[in-house]
């Protein structure tokens, strides 16, 4: 099993002036595993195909992590930002399911 040390984005949407919302980024850094490592490329109507990972990445959490699971959007690792498809609670730990590359906004 690899182990994973990287960046975790968390996001939350703030009205910063009457109507208009914006996403407020910040990153904390984590410890884990890699308990998975597979990438696939996704052909759909494409000439290039993206790639995309399925990979799970399961790091120890802090408090942070465990009351802000649900705003989590990317993870650092493998010299790229990677768009975390799901989250599953496994106290103490959270598990990443990673997706296609994360192209939004960083802290």
């Amino acid at each position: 099993m690899a182990k994973f040390y990287g960046v975790i984005g968390f996001g939350s949407s703030v009205e910063t002036v009457p109507g208009v919302w914006e996403d407020v980024l910040i990153e904390r850094p984590y410890y884990g595993d890699v308990l998975q490592n597979i990438r696939k490329f996704d052909r759909g109507d494409k000439v290039i195909s993206d790639l995309v990972v399925q990979n799970i990445i399961s790091v120890i959490a802090d408090p942070y992590a465990m009351d802000h699971f649900f705003t989590i959007k990317y993870v650092a690792w493998a010299g790229a930002l990677w768009i975390v498809d799901s989250v599953t609670v496994a106290r103490p730990r959270l598990m990443l399911r990673l997706g296609g590359v994360y192209n939004g906004p960083t802290a």
